[in-house]
């Protein structure tokens, strides 16, 4: 059993904002939070500077390491920034499709 927990404030959403199930399109600046355990990974949403987290559209989404949880955060992460109604990809990268993909890479921790 393992925990992962990945945060990242202020995005700017892009055009369409990010889509939630709870309440449609939020745009602006928004923080995207995801947290994985048990081989899921659960991405929300939340306008900067308010209380309420929404679950993004798509989420929860099966993820097999904390590892590729990472991963889908910076993709959705990257998502978010493009708009669009962005929503978790349909299943998390692998290490190779990541670097081989175009778009936003991991950032160096």
């Amino acid at each position: 059993m393992g925990w992962a927990s990945w945060t990242t404030n202020s995005v700017a959403a892009g055009p369409g904002g990010v889509e939630t199930q709870e309440a449609g399109a939020l745009t602006g600046t928004v923080d995207v939070h995801t947290s994985w355990t048990d081989g899921r990974a659960r991405v929300t949403v939340r306008r900067t500077g308010e209380a309420q987290w929404f679950t993004v559209a798509g989420s929860p989404s099966a993820c097999p390491s904390g590892y590729q949880s990472r991963l889908l955060h910076d993709r959705v992460v990257g998502a978010v920034r493009a708009g669009g109604g962005a929503s978790v990809p349909g299943r998390p990268p692998d290490r190779r499709a990541w670097y081989e993909a175009p778009g936003p890479q991991p950032s160096a921790v």
